[in-house]
């Protein structure tokens, strides 16, 4: 399962078949427009360089908490109040609506700008934790590939970011590893 917060941090894209190729999706505007789009969120493409900046310095702390997370390891004081710093630059108004014979709250955000949108992805991960679901984080172990991943198996033992591409890869290269040690 796809997370507003994961797709922001693997935005930073790395081949997963092992050329050592990678690409900083953030500054590109296609990105933006996407990211964007997928996640209905307003802002204006293309953001500028210091925003983009800031950007990459957010998307750098969530990885490391993530990677951490991975680990089984506890997130730091200092996340949480990085994270409330994050969050204080997003204002929300509330909305009350009817869904399936009930009714929820939701909220949306005010601003239309990039803070809004990392204060939004920030709630994303923070809703992540809430939910005591931080141990679901996942590091693809594929090492070329490096994808943060939320596992939604029911047992927990997702490995590959995608059972397709990076579990079959590395499947094809242990076989190959074992078929060079047989021979």
């Amino acid at each position: 399962m796809e997370t507003l917060w994961s797709d922001f941090i693997n935005s930073e894209w790395h081949d997963w078949k092992g050329s050592g190729r990678s690409e900083d999706r953030l500054g590109q505007e296609k990105w933006q427009r996407y990211f964007l789009t997928q996640w209905q969120l307003p802002a204006p493409v293309p953001a500028d360089e210091d925003t983009v900046a800031a950007m990459r310095s957010f998307r750098e702390r969530l990885h490391g908490m993530s990677v951490r997370l991975a680990a089984g390891k506890t997130l730091a004081e200092e996340d949480f109040a990085y994270l409330n710093s994050i969050l204080d630059k997003g204002a929300v108004k509330r909305r009350i609506e009817p869904e399936s014979g009930s009714v929820r709250m939701r909220l949306l955000g005010v601003g239309e700008n990039w803070e809004q949108v990392m204060a939004e992805v920030a709630a994303s991960f923070a809703e992540t934790l809430i939910r005591g679901e931080g141990a679901r984080i996942r590091v693809c172990e594929n090492p070329d590939c490096r994808w943060i991943f939320y596992d939604d198996t029911r047992n927990r033992t997702k490995k590959y970011c995608d059972h397709k591409m990076c579990g079959n890869l590395m499947k094809v290269r242990r076989f190959r590893a074992k078929r060079r040690e047989e021979g």
